[in-house]
């Protein structure tokens, strides 16, 4: 794999450095709202955990398949994370879990280079909207990592 993919992928490992840092957060704030109406710490965990399960359920096994990559409607999908969040779960639980998924997913990545570079299309579609870059897996891994430093800013902004 080319070395823009190698940073790529372990850029969106080393989030979890700093994803080390919310178990300092306090109880307080894990579950309150960023800000009112929008979701919590740990909705954001959880929602950002409930991705990477996704990429290595679902989008990995499709693309090794022959296949596309087909993401479910958001907002359902991001309001089962939140849920999850609101479940019981641990603040520590959630975080380990969302490191340990974080790190089998940069593992698969890195051993899958083909499945990674693969052009493929998602829901349907070969090249992204706004950047007319063909579509793969480092590029939405690319695109995650940006998602990743949006919520790390919101994040940041009540902390």
């Amino acid at each position: 794999m080319i070395n823009l993919g190698t940073n790529t992928i372990f850029r969106y490992k080393q989030f979890t450095n700093w994803t080390d840092t919310l178990h300092e957060v306090p109880e307080s704030m894990w579950l309150q709202p960023i800000p009112e109406g929008k979701a919590s710490i740990g909705e954001i965990v959880s929602h950002l955990q409930n991705w990477d399960s996704y990429l290595i359920s679902t989008i990995i096994p499709a693309i090794t398949n022959g296949e596309g990559m087909t993401f479910p409607d958001f907002d359902s999908f991001n309001r089962s994370a939140y849920e999850y969040a609101r479940s019981g779960i641990s603040k520590d639980h959630l975080l380990d879990k969302f490191k340990q998924t974080r790190h089998k997913l940069v593992d698969i990545l890195l051993a899958e280079t083909d499945v990674v570079a693969k052009h493929v299309t998602v829901n349907g579609i070969e090249n992204c909207p706004h950047t007319s870059t063909p579509y793969s897996l480092l590029y939405i891994i690319h695109e995650f990592n940006d998602h990743d430093n949006h919520h790390k800013n919101q994040i940041l902004a009540v902390i």
